[in-house]
């Protein structure tokens, strides 16, 4: 089976500008990057990557790369990938918390996802990058905070091909249950399953914490009515995400 999330039916009042920042400086890292020679990147990934066998011993001097590893990433699929799921959830967990509270709640996510897969592995010297940690967290603080929205899915069971919308716990729960069940393998895979685990219990706990007085948790969705559907041409340009109309006038950063 395949399942894969491309939208959300969750508007916000507010234009996700930390979250087009986020997205836009990650695709310009990786644009750098690729023009580097294969020497250079392996240099680079491993002076701004994050290595929990360094960072433990070295933290006063490594610290900043819980950071910079966040903007780093292996692949375009690996890119892509991250600023999806940014794109689909990350508008709305902005607009629940306001710009300055949502980028310390990006950072220390990113920094439990960091912390998590540093105890799983102690001794690695395999550099960990990617964003994926710090969005888990988002996903997590989208759970708490809208686990009923309507979330469209592409679904593909051998010849049934479907868009469909399911409650945003239904994705959101297969996701999780996908990096518990891989969290052992994550050596041969190379993937940080144990940092995306992290992340996300991280923005569980911090989302009520963060979240604007006027925003609830566990909030009901706005359409009860879910949708499978055959693909038809109107859906490639109709559930593309817009960017809309910003307001002028407006402060970015409320």
């Amino acid at each position: 089976m395949f399942f894969f999330p491309f939208k959300d039916d969750n508007p916000t009042g507010n234009k996700p500008f930390i979250s087009w920042l986020i997205i836009f400086l990650c695709i310009i890292i990786y644009l750098v990057q690729i023009s580097f020679s294969s020497n250079e990147v392996k240099l680079f990934i491993m002076s701004y990557g994050v290595t929990p066998g360094l960072l433990i011993n070295n933290f006063g001097s490594l610290w900043f790369t819980m950071l910079s590893s966040m903007f780093i990433h292996g692949n375009v699929s690996h890119l892509f990938g991250n600023m999806l799921y940014l794109w689909i959830f990350g508008d709305n967990v902005e607009d629940s918390f306001g710009k300055v509270k949502f980028i310390f709640f990006y950072i220390l996510c990113g920094g439990a996802a960091v912390i998590a897969q540093t105890l799983y592995d102690v001794d690695s010297l395999t550099p960990m990058i990617g964003a994926s940690g710090a969005i888990a967290g988002i996903l997590g603080g989208y759970l708490v905070l809208y686990p009923r929205a309507k979330v469209w899915v592409f679904m593909l069971i051998i010849f049934f091909v479907r868009l469909i919308t399911v409650p945003a716990f239904v994705v959101l729960g297969i996701w999780m249950i996908m990096q518990l069940m891989n969290v052992l393998d994550q050596g041969q895979s190379g993937v940080a399953y144990s940092a995306h685990i992290g992340g996300f219990i991280a923005g569980m706990i911090l989302a009520p914490i963060f979240k604007n007085k006027d925003k609830k948790i566990f909030a009901p969705s706005g359409d009860t009515e879910y949708i499978s559907k055959k693909i038809s041409k109107e859906d490639y340009l109709k559930h593309i995400p817009s960017l809309g109309k910003v307001k002028k006038n407006k402060n970015p950063w409320e």
